[in-house]
């Protein structure tokens, strides 16, 4: 699986931005997609997972309503809505994707495939 993530972007606290990445290569079916950011000096952190075949979503605490997690099959593209964006959501933003649901899904290593990376910068 090949994935392309898009969206990122500067915006002021308590704007908002929607990540886009796109699959592509096998079929996602059985396939578990996450979100997952890196800021500078701080290590790769879980933000959002899916599961492909069911659509149920799993966040980080911190981004409990707020973000909103969604996947369009048609498209084969997952999406992350990301609301009332605060300065500590500076990261860049990397799309992800195992073959499986996994009950470790906020593990980066657990995860197979990843997409280039998408800076979000959120300006006080």
């Amino acid at each position: 699986v090949q994935l392309q993530a898009s969206g990122g972007g500067l915006v002021q606290a308590g704007g908002s931005l929607r990540l886009s990445c796109a699959a592509s290569g096998d079929t996602l079916f059985n396939y578990a997609l996450g979100w997952f950011r890196q800021a500078p000096g701080k290590e790769r952190e879980f933000v959002a997972a899916i599961r492909w075949s069911t659509g149920r979503t799993v966040y980080r605490d911190s981004v409990k309503g707020r973000f909103t997690m969604s996947r369009d099959n048609a498209k084969r593209t997952v999406y992350l809505q990301m609301n009332s964006l605060n300065p500590e959501d500076t990261s860049v933003y990397y799309c992800t994707a195992r073959h499986s649901w996994t009950l470790n899904w906020d593990s980066a290593s657990e995860y197979t495939y990843w997409g280039q990376g998408t800076q979000v910068t959120v300006s006080s």
